[in-house]
């Protein structure tokens, strides 16, 4: 009996130390600095500076953003996208899921020309993955337009667990696993399987994952490394570069290794 109790205290101290702390950490540093602006028709939406012109850069590209959610939601959590450029066009296509459009009756997928780059409500984006390339990089284009349309959720959205914008990203890279998605840790819904799947591989493509309804788990692959899913909070080790995963915090070490990647 004491046995038993020594483990519980010691689990609960692990939950605490790994999940509660670093959440609680989030949280202060949000809310007693900048939430940025309140009103969402007037955050700041335009580019970055990150993606080439479209027009200048012949090639296909495929580039992977994230970005801090919206006022309070981005203390804990990030909203990702991808957008894609075929060779010899002239704009990038954004692929993402908004809540605001289920809400008013819409679709949850918009595959539609955007932006590649642009502030995410007033959140400046960071890149996490990008292919360039020529004919390769094309048929992974169409294999992401044919995976959107196969999405189960199209009609459906939860902040959290999910489904939601990075429960589709996540569902992409399954899809198309020569992306190598390693989604960041407070990419909350990344792990939220769909059709209430429990195994499944990793969004990167490159090792497996077991998940009950993205609220418990464990993740374990060659991009993600060991990542462990408490409530939809995500905590773990990559080994290469060496980094903490933490929730509501990020990746804390060296930074994530993003192969500028061509495919010819």
């Amino acid at each position: 009996m004491r046995t038993r109790f020594k483990w519980l205290v010691r689990l609960l101290v692990f939950i605490v130390l790994v999940f509660f702390i670093p959440v609680g950490c989030a949280l202060t540093s949000h809310f007693s600095g900048d939430e940025g602006p309140s009103d969402w028709r007037t955050a700041r939406r335009d580019s970055a500076g990150i993606a080439p012109d479209a027009a200048a850069h012949q090639g296909a590209l495929i580039q992977v953003y994230a970005a801090r959610a919206f006022r309070w939601r981005g203390a804990l959590g990030v909203h990702t996208w991808i957008a894609a450029k075929p060779q010899g066009v002239d704009h990038y296509t954004r692929f993402e899921v908004i809540g605001f459009s289920v809400r008013r009756g819409g679709d949850a997928v918009q595959v539609a020309q955007g932006i590649p780059d642009g502030y995410w409500y007033g959140s400046q984006p960071a890149l996490l993955r990008e292919i360039r390339g020529g004919g390769e990089v094309d048929a992974l284009i169409s294999r992401l337009h044919e995976a959107a349309r196969l999405y189960p959720y199209n009609h459906e959205y939860r902040v959290w667990p999910g489904p939601n914008s990075n429960t589709f990203i996540a569902y992409l890279g399954r899809k198309v696993p020569e992306l190598k998605l390693n989604l960041p840790p407070t990419a909350i819904g990344k792990d939220y399987l769909p059709e209430g799947g429990v195994f499944a591989r990793a969004p990167s493509g490159s090792g497996f994952q077991i998940s009950l309804a993205g609220l418990l788990g464990v993740t374990l692959a060659l991009e993600e490394g060991f990542e462990m899913n408490f409530l939809g909070l995500s905590a773990g080790v990559d080994p290469w570069p060496l980094a903490l995963n933490l929730p509501g915090l990020g990746r804390l070490g060296f930074p994530t290794h993003m192969p500028l990647k061509a495919i010819e």
